[in-house]
Protein backbone atom coordinates (compact mmCIF):
# COMPACT_ATOMS: atom_id res chain seq x y z
CA UNK A 1 0.00 0.00 0.00
CA UNK A 2 1.33 3.39 -0.94
CA UNK A 3 0.11 6.15 1.34
CA UNK A 4 0.85 9.79 0.75
CA UNK A 5 -0.83 12.89 2.13
CA UNK A 6 -1.11 16.28 0.53
CA UNK A 7 -2.94 19.40 1.65
CA UNK A 8 -4.39 21.82 -0.88
CA UNK A 9 -5.03 25.25 0.63
CA UNK A 10 -7.26 26.30 -2.26
CA UNK A 11 -9.69 23.42 -1.67
CA UNK A 12 -10.57 23.97 2.02
CA UNK A 13 -7.60 22.02 3.39
CA UNK A 14 -8.52 18.68 1.84
CA UNK A 15 -6.30 15.74 2.68
CA UNK A 16 -5.38 13.47 -0.21
CA UNK A 17 -4.28 9.91 0.49
CA UNK A 18 -3.10 7.56 -2.24
CA UNK A 19 -4.18 4.08 -1.16
CA UNK A 20 -2.82 2.06 -4.07
CA UNK A 21 -0.94 2.56 -7.33
CA UNK A 22 -1.20 -0.26 -9.83
CA UNK A 23 0.59 -0.74 -13.12
CA UNK A 24 -1.47 -2.27 -15.93
CA UNK A 25 0.20 -3.74 -19.02
CA UNK A 26 -1.80 -4.39 -22.16
CA UNK A 27 -0.13 -6.62 -24.77
CA UNK A 28 -0.64 -5.40 -28.34
CA UNK A 29 0.87 -6.26 -31.68
CA UNK A 30 3.71 -3.78 -31.40
CA UNK A 31 4.56 -4.58 -27.76
CA UNK A 32 3.00 -3.59 -24.43
CA UNK A 33 1.11 -0.45 -23.43
CA UNK A 34 1.71 0.55 -19.81
CA UNK A 35 -0.90 2.52 -17.87
CA UNK A 36 -1.32 3.26 -14.16
CA UNK A 37 -4.32 3.17 -11.82
CA UNK A 38 -4.39 5.15 -8.58
CA UNK A 39 -6.95 4.80 -5.78
CA UNK A 40 -7.14 8.15 -3.97
CA UNK A 41 -9.12 9.08 -0.84
CA UNK A 42 -9.93 12.76 -0.17
CA UNK A 43 -11.35 14.18 3.06
CA UNK A 44 -11.50 17.36 5.10
CA UNK A 45 -11.07 15.66 8.49
CA UNK A 46 -14.46 16.94 9.69
CA UNK A 47 -16.90 14.35 8.36
CA UNK A 48 -16.61 14.64 4.58
CA UNK A 49 -14.85 12.01 2.50
CA UNK A 50 -14.71 10.71 -1.05
CA UNK A 51 -12.72 8.24 -3.13
CA UNK A 52 -11.85 7.97 -6.80
CA UNK A 53 -9.99 5.61 -9.10
CA UNK A 54 -7.87 7.53 -11.60
CA UNK A 55 -6.19 6.20 -14.72
CA UNK A 56 -3.36 7.62 -16.78
CA UNK A 57 -0.19 6.90 -18.69
CA UNK A 58 1.85 8.29 -15.80
CA UNK A 59 1.45 8.11 -12.03
CA UNK A 60 0.89 11.87 -11.51
CA UNK A 61 -1.83 11.87 -14.17
CA UNK A 62 -3.59 8.93 -12.52
CA UNK A 63 -3.40 10.54 -9.07
CA UNK A 64 -4.69 13.85 -10.42
CA UNK A 65 -7.66 12.18 -12.08
CA UNK A 66 -8.40 10.18 -8.92
CA UNK A 67 -8.42 13.36 -6.83
CA UNK A 68 -10.84 15.01 -9.24
CA UNK A 69 -13.22 12.05 -9.12
CA UNK A 70 -13.00 11.81 -5.32
CA UNK A 71 -13.89 15.50 -4.86
CA UNK A 72 -17.00 15.07 -7.00
CA UNK A 73 -18.17 12.03 -4.99
CA UNK A 74 -17.66 13.35 -1.46
CA UNK A 75 -20.27 12.41 1.15
CA UNK A 76 -20.96 13.70 4.67
CA UNK A 77 -20.64 11.20 7.51
CA UNK A 78 -22.44 11.72 10.86
CA UNK A 79 -19.94 11.51 13.72
CA UNK A 80 -20.33 11.05 17.45
CA UNK A 81 -17.39 12.89 18.93
CA UNK A 82 -14.26 11.17 17.68
CA UNK A 83 -15.97 7.91 16.70
CA UNK A 84 -18.98 6.62 14.78
CA UNK A 85 -22.54 6.49 16.21
CA UNK A 86 -23.04 2.73 15.89
CA UNK A 87 -21.59 -0.43 14.38
CA UNK A 88 -22.15 -1.22 10.73
CA UNK A 89 -21.25 -4.07 8.38
CA UNK A 90 -21.21 -3.66 4.61
CA UNK A 91 -20.22 -5.75 1.63
CA UNK A 92 -18.96 -4.66 -1.76
CA UNK A 93 -18.44 -7.49 -4.21
CA UNK A 94 -16.10 -9.98 -2.49
CA UNK A 95 -14.96 -7.60 0.27
CA UNK A 96 -16.74 -7.19 3.60
CA UNK A 97 -15.93 -4.49 6.15
CA UNK A 98 -16.97 -4.32 9.81
CA UNK A 99 -16.84 -0.96 11.64
CA UNK A 100 -17.46 -0.54 15.38
CA UNK A 101 -17.21 2.51 17.66
CA UNK A 102 -14.36 2.64 20.16
CA UNK A 103 -13.65 4.45 23.43
CA UNK A 104 -12.04 7.90 23.35
CA UNK A 105 -8.29 7.52 23.11
CA UNK A 106 -8.39 4.01 21.66
CA UNK A 107 -7.16 5.16 18.26
CA UNK A 108 -7.81 3.68 14.84
CA UNK A 109 -7.56 -0.08 15.09
CA UNK A 110 -7.62 -0.85 11.40
CA UNK A 111 -5.10 -1.37 8.68
CA UNK A 112 -4.57 -0.60 5.05
CA UNK A 113 -7.36 1.01 3.12
CA UNK A 114 -9.76 1.26 6.10
CA UNK A 115 -7.25 3.34 8.05
CA UNK A 116 -6.76 5.72 5.12
CA UNK A 117 -10.51 6.36 4.88
CA UNK A 118 -10.87 6.84 8.66
CA UNK A 119 -8.01 9.36 8.78
CA UNK A 120 -9.41 11.29 5.82
CA UNK A 121 -12.92 11.54 7.28
CA UNK A 122 -11.61 12.62 10.71
CA UNK A 123 -12.49 9.57 12.83
CA UNK A 124 -9.89 9.04 15.58
CA UNK A 125 -11.37 6.16 17.60
CA UNK A 126 -12.77 3.19 15.69
CA UNK A 127 -12.32 -0.53 15.23
CA UNK A 128 -12.31 -1.79 11.65
CA UNK A 129 -11.98 -5.28 10.27
CA UNK A 130 -11.72 -6.28 6.62
CA UNK A 131 -13.27 -9.66 5.80
CA UNK A 132 -13.26 -11.60 2.58
CA UNK A 133 -11.21 -10.22 -0.29
CA UNK A 134 -8.34 -7.89 0.65
CA UNK A 135 -8.45 -5.90 -2.58
CA UNK A 136 -7.76 -2.28 -1.48
CA UNK A 137 -10.10 -0.83 -4.10
CA UNK A 138 -13.05 -2.96 -2.97
CA UNK A 139 -12.23 -2.35 0.70
CA UNK A 140 -12.26 1.44 0.20
CA UNK A 141 -15.61 1.29 -1.58
CA UNK A 142 -17.07 -1.02 1.08
CA UNK A 143 -15.86 1.33 3.83
CA UNK A 144 -17.42 4.35 2.14
CA UNK A 145 -20.64 2.42 1.67
CA UNK A 146 -20.69 1.61 5.39
CA UNK A 147 -20.01 5.23 6.37
CA UNK A 148 -22.87 6.41 4.15
CA UNK A 149 -25.23 4.06 5.99
CA UNK A 150 -24.47 5.58 9.40
CA UNK A 151 -27.26 7.46 11.16
CA UNK A 152 -26.92 10.14 13.79
CA UNK A 153 -28.17 9.53 17.34
CA UNK A 154 -31.02 12.04 16.90
CA UNK A 155 -32.26 10.26 13.78
CA UNK A 156 -32.15 6.88 15.47
CA UNK A 157 -34.06 8.18 18.53
CA UNK A 158 -36.70 9.74 16.29
CA UNK A 159 -37.17 6.47 14.43
CA UNK A 160 -37.30 4.42 17.63
CA UNK A 161 -39.85 6.75 19.30
CA UNK A 162 -42.29 6.49 16.41
CA UNK A 163 -44.97 3.84 16.59
CA UNK A 164 -44.46 0.90 14.35
CA UNK A 165 -47.20 0.41 11.78
CA UNK A 166 -48.02 -3.27 11.68
CA UNK A 167 -49.83 -4.88 8.77
CA UNK A 168 -53.44 -5.95 9.41
CA UNK A 169 -53.85 -9.43 10.83
CA UNK A 170 -55.29 -11.97 8.43
CA UNK A 171 -58.93 -12.91 8.99
CA UNK A 172 -58.90 -16.59 9.91
CA UNK A 173 -62.68 -16.80 9.60
CA UNK A 174 -62.61 -15.76 5.98
CA UNK A 175 -62.47 -19.34 4.58
CA UNK A 176 -65.37 -20.35 6.86
CA UNK A 177 -67.42 -17.39 5.70
CA UNK A 178 -66.76 -18.28 2.11
CA UNK A 179 -67.83 -21.85 2.76
CA UNK A 180 -71.03 -20.74 4.51
CA UNK A 181 -71.88 -18.26 1.76
CA UNK A 182 -71.32 -20.86 -0.95
CA UNK A 183 -73.54 -23.33 0.94
CA UNK A 184 -76.30 -20.73 1.25
CA UNK A 185 -76.08 -19.89 -2.43
CA UNK A 186 -76.35 -23.56 -3.28
CA UNK A 187 -79.46 -23.95 -1.11
CA UNK A 188 -81.08 -20.86 -2.62
CA UNK A 189 -80.31 -22.13 -6.10
CA UNK A 190 -81.92 -25.48 -5.33
CA UNK A 191 -85.03 -23.74 -4.03
CA UNK A 192 -85.36 -21.61 -7.14
CA UNK A 193 -84.62 -24.43 -9.56
CA UNK A 194 -86.96 -27.40 -8.88
CA UNK A 195 -85.69 -30.89 -9.32
CA UNK A 196 -86.78 -32.52 -12.68
CA UNK A 197 -87.64 -35.76 -10.88
CA UNK A 198 -90.03 -33.94 -8.55
CA UNK A 199 -91.65 -32.22 -11.54
CA UNK A 200 -92.23 -35.56 -13.24
CA UNK A 201 -93.80 -36.99 -10.07
CA UNK A 202 -96.11 -34.03 -9.75
CA UNK A 203 -97.24 -34.36 -13.40
CA UNK A 204 -98.02 -38.04 -12.91
CA UNK A 205 -100.07 -37.29 -9.84
CA UNK A 206 -102.01 -34.57 -11.64
CA UNK A 207 -103.10 -36.90 -14.45
CA UNK A 208 -106.58 -38.24 -13.59
CA UNK A 209 -107.36 -41.84 -14.56
CA UNK A 210 -110.03 -42.15 -17.23
CA UNK A 211 -113.20 -43.99 -16.10
CA UNK A 212 -114.70 -46.27 -18.74
CA UNK A 213 -118.44 -46.72 -18.40
CA UNK A 214 -119.94 -50.02 -19.52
Amino acid sequence: MVSTERTNEDQLELQEKVVQIRRVAKVVKGGRNLTFNAMVVVGDGEGSVGAGLGKGKAVPDAVRQGVTIAKKEMVTVPLKGSTIPHAVTTKFRASKVLLRPARPGAGIKAGGAVRAVMEAVGIKDVVGKALGSRNPINIVKATLQGLSQLQSSDTREAQSSGRAILPPAPDRRLPLRREMSSRRDREDREKKEPNPADQATEEVNQVKPEVIEE
